[in-house]
């Protein structure tokens, strides 16, 4: 496991996301009122990064720009089509007004696109 000391909280506005790379790891930083949720950057149902899309503070999701799939920031499950597939979570904190990403040991980094499925992921 490694703890990566980030920046601090107030860099991150609150209702916004901040896209961020450690260890190969493309991660998307998500800030709600104090809390900061972290999940893979990439939506699964095709390339793009979910970072620049719109942070539903209510239902503390996370929606692809492109098609509107809607990403759970507690579990990284796919609440809405056309997304069938969970992203990645992270364990985040903040110590002493800094945040806080952990990766684990041996965890792989996302998939890559394939370029046979026009932007899709293997299954």
């Amino acid at each position: 496991m490694s703890v990566h000391v980030l920046f601090p909280l107030v860099e991150l506005e609150a209702g916004t996301a901040r896209k961020v790379e450690m260890e190969g790891h493309q991660i998307s930083l998500v800030r709600i009122d104090d809390d900061v949720y972290a999940i893979g950057d990439i939506c699964s149902h095709e390339d793009v990064s979910l970072s620049e899309g719109y942070v539903d503070t209510e239902e503390c999701l996370l929606e692809c720009w492109r098609h509107g799939a809607m990403f759970n920031l507690k579990t990284g499950d796919a609440e809405t089509l056309p997304a069938i597939r969970a992203v990645p979570v992270y364990e985040v904190s903040v110590v002493d007004g800094m945040i806080q990403l952990v990766i684990d040991e041996g965890s792989e980094p996302l998939r890559t696109r394939d370029p046979v499925t026009r932007g899709r992921f293997d299954e």
